[in-house]
């Protein structure tokens, strides 16, 4: 689960931890007021869920309450295209309005799960400001990790060690052992995936600040904190995202034309990769997961089919706890007012097999099951060119 910018800086602030001063606006005149109350140089960063956001136009510095208002108004009306969006871009809706810091030295911090190892890991350098994926291919040696052992934790030593490695001096040595074993706190009691501050920065006046802040929580922990739900912006999300939380689905709208309904996060990336692979496009990632209810399975198929760019539909289903007839069933059920004449293909394998293909062989959809991935993506593309041409 995604959260604003500013929202992550306010649970850093509530931990500790320093923040420039700031504050989210959802129109022009409120950004003229917040750059009146702070009284200098400020930036307007627009809040949307994806990075690179300085490099698409979406951070602004403004000098006079006239052209606060003035490049809010501008922003307001953007669709901000990163490389994370996508070509549609994301509407702005919130802008904060942060305080200019004199900065003397930017660094980087981050910690998140390292799934080779099983481990929450801590990752640092000196080469702050900029994408850390090109300081690590450039110069490795400037990135620090310290993976992290679950039942020792962050200890001071740990914490100073990386703060050395960083090159911090003196008393920001400490100052930056006790910001490190913070965000520990914080990753562990928000339940988060990732916490990433870049930059982190020293300022003029020997201070560590949190210049941005991107918090990510684990998703399958949201059932601890159901004050989170109430952070969501569902501007940032598109319409059969929001529709598909409303089931508990994992769903992600995609620019293809194939709908995918798949059980389990692993298959269904290893379905989109696949169907990629043969030139395909797919339209969505679409977990039902492993003990969807008939309804569920329902609610997943419509809002494949509510996607208007979707001109056929491959679903890749592993029978364990799924049962094949239950995902029939819910194919039927979900088109009983809505009559597709896209194609559809449906792999199946596992438990009640010959139950499911019956149901879907008597329902009169354009449907064809077959028996292995490889025979499925060459027939969902195969009836797609039939129709095209007809």
């Amino acid at each position: 689960m995604n959260i604003h910018e500013y929202q992550a800086k306010e649970i850093l602030k509530s931990y500790g931890i320093d923040v420039p001063r700031g504050c989210m606006v959802k129109s022009a005149r409120q950004t003229e007021k917040a750059f009146q109350k702070f009284g200098c140089d400020c930036v307007l960063k627009a809040q949307v869920y994806a990075g690179g956001r300085g490099k698409a136009g979406g951070i602004k510095t403004v000098r006079d309450a006239t052209q606060a208002c003035d490049t809010a108004k501008e922003l307001f009306k953007k669709r901000l295209v990163t490389v994370q969006t996508g070509a549609k871009g994301l509407a702005v809706k919130r802008l904060l309005v942060e305080e200019i810091i004199d900065v003397e030295k930017e660094y980087y911090l981050s910690l998140t799960l390292d799934r080779r190892t099983s481990r929450y890991c801590l990752i640092a350098s000196a080469e702050g400001g900029m994408d850390i994926e090109e300081v690590a291919r450039r110069s490795p040696e400037k990135i620090h990790t310290l993976y992290i052992d679950p039942i020792v934790g962050i200890k001071p030593y740990h914490a100073r060690s990386i703060s050395s490695a960083l090159g911090l001096k003196g008393k920001l040595i400490e100052d930056c052992a006790r910001l490190i074993q913070n965000l520990y706190n914080v990753l562990l009691e928000k339940d988060c995936s990732l916490l990433e501050i870049n930059p982190l920065v020293v300022s003029r006046n020997q201070r560590l600040i949190a210049m941005d802040c991107k918090i990510n929580f684990d998703d399958n922990a949201l059932f601890r904190h159901s004050d989170y739900e109430k952070m969501i912006d569902l501007s940032q999300l598109d319409p059969l995202e929001i529709e598909a939380r409303k089931f508990d689905l994992a769903y992600i709208k995609l620019d293809g034309n194939i709908g995918c309904m798949v059980n389990g996060a692993g298959l269904a990336m290893a379905t989109l990769d696949i169907l990629m692979e043969y030139g395909a496009r797919p339209a969505n990632f679409l977990d039902v997961g492993g003990g969807a209810s008939r309804e569920k399975v329902a609610a997943a198929f419509r809002i494949i089919l509510s996607d208007k760019k979707v001109r056929g539909i491959f679903v890749n289903i592993f029978g364990g706890i799924m049962r094949c007839d239950v995902i029939a069933q819910g194919i039927i059920d979900a088109t009983k007012d809505i009559a597709p004449h896209i194609p559809i293909v449906v792999r199946m394998d596992g438990s009640n097999l010959d139950e499911g293909i019956k149901l879907l062989a008597q329902s009169g959809l354009n449907v064809e099951t077959v028996d292995n991935l490889k025979s499925g993506v060459q027939k969902i593309a195969q009836m797609m060119s039939k129709k095209q041409k007809s």
